[in-house]
């Protein structure tokens, strides 16, 4: 799965830092999901993607095969 994270942290102005506090969990977490190392929960993901204020499928999109 990939993910536009980084992409709309840059639009919103927000660090990793600031993003994790708004959701709940650590910088590292946020890291691990951006460079897609790490898929998120249901519950994480719809998290953040409405810090960003968009659908789900803005933020994260299926890859082939996934």
């Amino acid at each position: 799965m990939k993910n536009n994270i980084r992409v709309e942290r840059a639009i919103k102005n927000i660090t990793q830092g600031e993003l994790a506090e708004q959701v709940g969990v650590s910088r590292q977490t946020i890291n691990t999901i951006e460079s897609n190392k790490y898929v998120p929960s249901t519950v994480l993901a719809l998290k953040i993607a409405r810090v960003f204020g968009k659908p789900l499928e803005e933020v994260f999109m299926l890859e082939e095969g996934d």
